[in-house]
């Protein structure tokens, strides 16, 4: 046999042998744009973080295209705060139920009447998330102390997808790093600032009061503007408090809070705690609330 001839056929018996390579990474999808910046700053540029409720948009009203459902099924992880409607609803109906990680799991939850807010059985331990016994406050990624812990269960799916990635060990290492120094920060400026009481239209930043040992007061109740009685306390106890500021969000009417802010003379101040930039949206957010 021709040299050159045998040399090709034994190196196409070779390829033909070797196991075929692995289909191209299909990334990961996240619920809302908080937690892209959780996973992102763990896996760098190497897997593509796609969201699901985009800048802007409200995880109330959100309905998923037929492109971001096939996205979810192609993806290779699917990180979900775990106690929105939506989020339960739509991970309801992906196939593969092992690439879903709930970035709760292990927060001391608050029981919440918010809107959006899914519930869940803390009784049950075999609960799947779908049957429930009472409402649940979602907004846990407002409080650096249980974005930690979002982050670390993040870290958890990955590192047990690539255990041998000293790349993505250094990535979490910094941004706990990160998260340690803006719970610092944040405590420190509430304490200073001697603040007390806060008012906001939608309940969004309840693990922060409560993390931090202030009162948040919402307008919106159930999902629903407060009646005549209800925004006349409101009004009083916020003049007895001598609130100055009210906060709203960008997704809800500012209407309610400027009738209020009227009422007692206070400043109206837009806030959006669905911020990418999490770290930075904190520190902003503690700003506004803290500095006169």
């Amino acid at each position: 046999m021709n040299r050159v001839l045998f040399f090709a056929l034994l190196a196409w018996g070779f390829a033909a042998c070797s196991p075929e390579p692995k289909p191209e990474n299909n990334g990961c999808v996240v619920s809302i744009l908080p937690l892209k910046f959780i996973v992102q700053q763990i896996v760098g540029q190497d897997l593509k973080v796609e969201v699901l409720v985009p800048s802007g948009a409200s995880p109330e009203t959100f309905e998923p295209t037929p492109k971001q459902f096939v996205k979810l099924n192609q993806a290779q992880f699917i990180f979900n705060v775990g106690l929105i409607d939506f989020e339960t609803t739509l991970l309801s109906k992906i196939q593969d139920h092992t690439k879903v990680i709930d970035l709760s799991k292990g927060v001391q939850l608050i029981e919440g009447s918010c809107s959006h807010a899914s519930t869940r059985s803390d009784h049950d331990p075999d609960s799947d998330g779908m049957h429930h016994q009472h409402g649940v406050d979602p907004h846990i990624w407002t409080s650096p102390k249980a974005l930690m812990i979002m982050a670390q269960n993040a870290f958890a799916a990955i590192h047990k997808a690539y255990p041998d990635s000293v790349k993505y060990q250094k990535n979490f290492n910094k941004l706990m790093l990160q998260l340690e120094d803006l719970d610092e920060r944040v405590q420190n400026k509430i304490k200073q600032s001697g603040i007390k009481y806060f008012i906001v239209y939608h309940p969004a930043l309840t693990y922060l009061a409560r993390d931090y040992g202030i009162q948040q007061v919402a307008i919106e109740s159930d999902g629903k503007e407060p009646s005549a009685r209800q925004l006349a306390e409101i009004i009083r106890n916020a003049r007895k408090e001598g609130v100055r500021k009210i906060f709203y969000q960008k997704q809800f009417p500012e209407s309610v809070v400027m009738t209020i802010a009227n009422d007692i003379q206070a400043q109206y101040i837009e806030i959006d705690p669905l911020e990418e930039q999490v770290i930075d949206n904190i520190d902003h957010i503690t700003d506004l609330m803290t500095k006169q």
